[in-house]
């Protein structure tokens, strides 16, 4: 069993992070994870240098585990929903590997984090350590206990038979709706690339093609559009060519109306893009295309 202090402290974390959720969203940076919990005058710290992450206030088991980009880990997401972690190095009993085991036969609640750029992360828990594979070198997690798991029989299900309600699928929903749109609203320095309009809250990470259409999630699929410029490109009022030039449909250019419409919409019409400076940002100019074709037959 995890020492009183320790649980007390995994505990006011938990509390802490739930607040920090609550006011800003599921990505929280390094600094605010490193140095912005305070426990009776000590920092505490929820990720560090290792994935599996132990502060030295926790006695016995580790708080957290963090996926990040590019490592040399092998981290992904089942077809089941299941969080496949790697262990630590190749020896099953590295004592990171040791306490994130006990973690899984105590079920001890831990923090996911996941890696959405450098210094951003998408923070969610309580996970829980659900499988332990030596073969090979991998752990499974879960945002259910091994109990919730055991009781939908998901780990034991045929491929293409999964339970879609659980609390795993709606968390990794989240995830990479929120990565789409952090990579998105970072690359273009967060603002509207058709009015420049640069209030976060208003903006969106529009797809060019959708995800119903097998649109990929990456930031050359994505454009940073103001709520009202995003319901326009969603509903063919304008439209966007492969060289990144604004059109409006002629029967609103046509319209006349209030000042919205005017400057909001019309003047817009022939305006180029805002665009991320580097290449590889950029927005593909062949799924434009075809994103501008149907403008263009509406």
């Amino acid at each position: 069993m995890e020492d009183r202090s320790s649980h007390i402290i995994r505990q006011s974390i938990f509390e802490w992070l739930r607040q920090q959720i609550d006011i800003y969203g599921h990505v929280l940076d390094w600094q605010t994870l490193t140095k912005g919990f305070n426990y009776k005058g000590e920092t505490v710290s929820l990720i560090g240098a290792k994935g599996i992450w132990k502060p030295k206030q926790i006695k016995q088991f580790p708080i957290s585990i963090t996926s990040v980009l590019k490592s040399n880990y092998n981290d992904e997401i089942l077809k089941n929903g299941i969080i496949s972690y790697s262990y630590r190095g190749i020896d099953p009993m590295h004592y990171d590997n040791v306490g994130l085991r006990e973690c899984m036969l105590q079920q001890i609640p831990i923090i996911y984090l996941h890696q959405i750029y450098k210094g951003k992360y998408y923070v969610d828990f309580p996970f829980f350590v659900v499988g332990d594979d030596p073969a090979t070198l991998s752990f499974s997690i879960s945002a259910e206990s091994e109990q919730v798991l055991d009781n939908l029989n998901i780990l034991n299900e045929p491929e293409g038979v999964y339970r879609r309600s659980y609390k795993t699928r709606e968390v990794l929903t989240r995830l990479h709706q929120t990565s789409f749109r952090e990579r998105v609203l970072a690359a273009y320095k967060e603002h509207c690339t058709i009015c420049r309009l640069k209030h976060r809250s208003l903006l969106d990470a529009a797809h060019i093609i959708p995800d119903s259409e097998g649109g990929k999630p990456v930031v050359q699929n994505g454009l940073t559009l103001c709520k009202i410029h995003h319901a326009a490109y969603d509903q063919n009022i304008i439209g966007i060519s492969p060289d990144y030039q604004v059109e409006v449909r002629e029967d609103i250019l046509m319209e006349i109306d209030g000042p919205m419409l005017k400057h909001g919409l019309q003047e817009t019409h022939g305006h180029k893009l805002i665009l991320p400076r580097k290449e590889e940002y950029k927005p593909n100019k062949d799924w434009l295309d075809v994103r501008y074709q149907r403008f263009r037959s509406a």
